[in-house]
């Protein structure tokens, strides 16, 4: 996928591994809770991208909502990351449920398809947006789902209402701005 681009090399402005623990703590499950955000959009036996998973916040959750017949591929850029769900998929049992995967800074590199990607504050990482999103879209089954949600302190809604218009033009097709996913949000479809 050589047209496509995930991020920049860790060094960029990507949330660097010793910051983890600001991503998967007890306050933010008080405010972001995994299955509030991802878990309408989740059955057993779906197989889930985490696309940026970081330390795994949602990875683990996501693993127990697909269940034993499902699948949930954790994607970062940073191996460091990706050991951090590796160590915690063997601490909750989940490892048979859990796959990891390191982009790079051409794309995200993963040709499996998948039924729901969640893209949980990192498509404003990216250096093209709408190259990133035309790569996720490629990654979804007929009538699959993505859900992007970004920070309102790192995206103005004029950058989101961008954002928007060009995963439209990519081909994903907006089904809803839903409220309650801790930031600017929107459901695509394939």
């Amino acid at each position: 996928m050589a047209d496509s681009l995930l991020c920049q090399e860790p060094a960029g402005h990507i949330c660097p591994h010793q910051m983890a623990f600001m991503l998967d703590n007890w306050f933010r499950r008080w405010v972001q809770h995994p299955r509030k955000i991802a878990g309408e959009y989740i059955r057993e036996g779906d197989v889930v991208l985490d696309v940026g998973c970081g330390p795994g916040y949602f990875t683990i959750d996501l693993a127990k909502m697909v269940g034993e017949t499902g699948r949930v591929v954790a994607i970062d850029i940073q191996a460091s990351m990706l050991m951090k769900v590796e160590k915690k998929a063997r601490r909750y049992g989940l490892s048979n449920r859990i796959a990891t995967h390191q982009s790079t800074s051409q794309g995200v590199g993963w040709d499996q398809t998948s039924d729901f990607i969640l893209a949980y504050y990192v498509v404003h990482e990216t250096p093209s947006p709408k190259m990133f999103l035309k790569e996720l879209k490629a990654l979804l089954k007929p009538k699959g789902k993505i859900l992007v949600v970004e920070p309102k302190m790192h995206v103005s809604q004029a950058a989101f209402e961008t954002m928007t218009a060009e995963a439209e033009s990519v081909g994903l097709r907006v089904l809803d701005f839903p409220k309650g996913k801790g930031g600017r949000s929107v459901l695509f479809e394939a």
